[in-house]
């Protein structure tokens, strides 16, 4: 019954999104953030977890508040739409107040005060659709709605800046996840003075590096850096995988993780190159704490007793581990290799 409860608001989860992503409307759109929104809750809501009440009614008021707004920005862009040439400068603030509520839904500087908070009070998987599923309605949306670089140029800076900076001073795995995702938006926001449909591929590599990091962290129940430390002296390889994942999911050459980053890179370095070289300077900021997490978890052995699930021997899903952390690692030299070979 427990089964066929998340599956049902699971499939209703992906039909909102859906919904959101095929619309050709906004009342259509804003339907299926609604229903995406609703199907989330309950997923969010735990019995062995007291945080998650909380964090489900905190999701449930900034969605609401979002909508809300999201909502009255279309009526009012509609209702001015046959004036838009005598209330060109109004209907700009209506646009830049329909991508706010979108960032807000997002969590996007400096609308990202919620997100770190509520992803605190759940479990991985529940943080895992948060951090990648939950943003492609949104991303959707602002891909159609941009009308305003200066405004996305803001939020850009703000995102990567506020990224990197808000996980140097975290104990917890799952703030430092969540701060790293609010980098990764800024560079995905990049995507759209370049190219508005770049970021499906950055959003799809960071997704699967996502995915390969929670899996280890899920499996082996880790919530806290002082948990990894005990890990080294039992397991040395899902160690070895765990440390490399987080560099890639930095974006350091030459796993993975750097190549969505190289082709903004080669694009942004011909159209916006101070911006370009700030948001280098911010993710090396978050190599640095990544770096740190490594260093700290490799050399510092810990004997306390810590609440850990020790690896059981179930062999696929070791067999998933490994594989999606090869490819995670390994994946940018296995591309280079194919196009130099065809």
């Amino acid at each position: 019954m427990f089964i066929f409860y998340k599956l049902v608001f699971i499939s209703t989860m992906c039909l909102g999104t859906i919904i959101t992503i095929s619309s050709f409307s906004w009342l259509g759109a804003w339907m299926g953030l609604e229903i995406n929104l609703l199907s989330f809750i309950p997923l969010i809501s735990m019995k062995n977890n007291p945080y998650s009440s909380e964090a489900s009614i905190k999701y449930f008021l900034i969605q609401a508040l979002a909508s809300s707004v999201f909502l009255f920005s279309v009526i009012l862009i509609i209702s001015k739409s046959k004036m838009m040439n005598e209330l060109f400068f109004l209907n700009k603030i209506l646009f830049m107040m329909l991508n706010s509520s979108i960032l807000l839904k997002l969590g996007a500087a400096p609308f990202h005060f919620w997100f770190p908070e509520i992803i605190e009070g759940m479990n991985w998987i529940n943080s895992m659709i948060l951090m990648t599923f939950q943003k492609i309605a949104p991303m959707t949306i602002l891909s159609y709605s941009v009308k305003s670089n200066q405004f996305i140029l803001i939020i850009i800076l703000m995102s990567t800046f506020i990224g990197s900076i808000g996980g140097l001073n975290q104990i917890s795995l799952r703030k430092i996840l969540a701060y790293s995702s609010i980098n990764h938006i800024g560079w995905m926001l990049s995507t759209f003075i370049i190219n508005e449909m770049m970021w499906i591929t950055y959003f799809l590599i960071y997704s699967f590096l996502s995915l390969s990091i929670i899996m280890i962290l899920n499996k082996f129940n880790i919530y806290l850096l002082k948990q990894m430390f005990l890990m080294i002296s039992k397991n040395y390889l899902v160690k070895f995988f765990l440390v490399l994942n987080l560099l890639s999911l930095g974006g350091l050459p030459p796993f993975m993780g750097f190549f969505p980053k190289w082709m903004i890179i080669q694009s942004l370095s011909l159209n916006n190159f101070l911006l370009l070289m700030f948001m280098i300077m911010m993710t090396l900021i978050t190599l640095f704490f990544y770096l740190r997490i490594a260093y700290s978890s490799i050399m510092i052995s810990n004997n306390e007793i810590n609440f850990i699930t020790i690896m059981n021997k179930n062999n696929f899903n070791n067999m998933l581990i490994n594989l999606t952390s090869f490819l995670s690692i390994n994946g940018l030299i296995l591309y280079t290799i194919m196009i130099n070979f065809y």
